[in-house]
């Protein structure tokens, strides 16, 4: 979408007078971690009787809804994640954000929710992270995690879609999801999404559901669940938020998409990154106790785990639910090499081939200490 068709698809964004200050009192801490640590600006539109309202920039805080709103009983609400990195010539990039949006209005499609506007879903993200710009963090593998959501806020117990929603991004300066490499545990028992239900959309109830595996996993000194395929427990899906590789005799392979399996805007990045260095990719149906035997006779040299969060994380130890352990070691020289490519295009260090990135500046005007905003024009 053009600057011009920005600007005249959007109604001013209206700017707290305290956000300023909300700004100008932050300090970010020595240690960040990941999604702890709040952004002190958040971003608001909202839907009211089919019409998307003025748009808000306030002081990040606590959000009134009624107690009978249908976000709180039938779980009408989806979400996004995206960052944006500041370079060190200070420009700040978005990394794929139309791709969120896309993915955000399937969500919403799936959910009985309105589409949300480009224009507005690029305003929200540009703007906070315009605001939050002389904060965000520039070590090598942190950024300002973006946290686009909405939430249906019809105050009736009623079982019907909510005519009303409440459309929010807030922010979290982060480092990396985690550092060193995945010790991961197949779920041989319970199911995390189904075809036909909501696994290849991105809504809270899917990561709800893989709780109390969550819960095992960590109880016993792991990190994440191998979630498999509902129907017979025996193709490998995902994990609880993030798509998996394996290099099996210097192929990628990673499972195809079912409709139980979220689209990862990560997993295609890599994808079409694999390619670009020489590897074959193929996207299939991978048997688990098949990936567990070339593990043993050393043919899958390297698993991997990716997402917005993980970026690309190796994965060590792939363990079955009997206690036996599948050691992966160490080496881990293609999801390196992936790792080092894509976070290069992320920070600005590498050239961005794919036209990945998105400088706010080149789509957006801001004045922090103004009352209103404006598309550039």
């Amino acid at each position: 979408m053009s600057s011009e068709n920005i600007q005249a698809a959007l109604p001013s964004l209206e700017i707290d007078q305290k956000v300023a200050r909300q700004i100008e009192d932050f300090e970010l801490p020595e240690k960040l971690g990941f999604g702890q640590v709040m952004a002190p600006v958040m971003y608001r539109a909202r839907f009211r009787e089919g019409v998307w309202q003025s748009s808000e920039l306030l002081p990040y805080g606590p959000i009134s809804i009624d107690p009978a709103a249908k976000v709180l009983h039938y779980s009408q609400e989806i979400f996004e994640g995206l960052k944006a990195y500041r370079y060190s010539n200070g420009t700040v990039a978005l990394f794929r954000p139309l791709e969120n949006w896309c993915r955000f209005n399937r969500s919403a499609e799936r959910m009985c929710m309105p589409a949300i506007p480009e224009a507005i879903f690029m305003e929200g993200v540009s703007a906070v992270s315009a605001f939050m710009a002389d904060h965000i963090p520039t070590s090598p593998g942190q950024s300002l995690y973006l946290r686009p959501f909405m939430i249906g806020v019809d105050a009736d117990l009623g079982l019907a879609a909510s005519v009303n929603n409440d459309f929010y991004i807030i922010a979290s300066p982060s480092e990396a999801y985690q550092q060193g490499s995945f010790k991961v545990v197949i779920e041989r028992r319970d199911c995390r999404a189904a075809q036909g239900g909501t696994g290849s959309v991105k809504v809270g109830g899917n990561y709800a559901a893989a709780l109390a595996a969550g819960r095992r996993v960590h109880s016993a000194g792991y990190d994440q669940s191998l979630w498999l395929d509902p129907s017979e427990h025996r193709y490998i899906e995902e994990l609880s938020g993030m798509n998996v590789f394996a290099l099996i005799n210097g192929v990628l392979h990673t499972p195809e998409l079912s409709g139980s399996i979220l689209p990862g805007i990560t997993r295609d990045s890599v994808m079409n990154l694999a390619k670009q260095v020489g590897l074959t990719v193929v996207e299939r149906r991978i048997d688990i106790d098949d990936l567990l035997a070339t593990i043993e006779s050393g043919d899958c040299t390297e698993v991997f785990a990716c997402g917005t969060a993980a970026v690309i994380t190796p994965v060590s130890v792939l363990a079955d639910a009997n206690g036996t352990r599948y050691e992966l070691g160490d080496q881990n020289p293609i999801a390196s090499q992936l790792h080092t490519l894509l976070t290069g295009i992320q920070e600005g260090r590498h050239d961005d081939v794919f036209g990945w990135n998105w400088p706010i500046e080149d789509m957006f005007s801001f004045d922090k200490g103004a009352s209103t905003y404006s598309g550039k024009a």
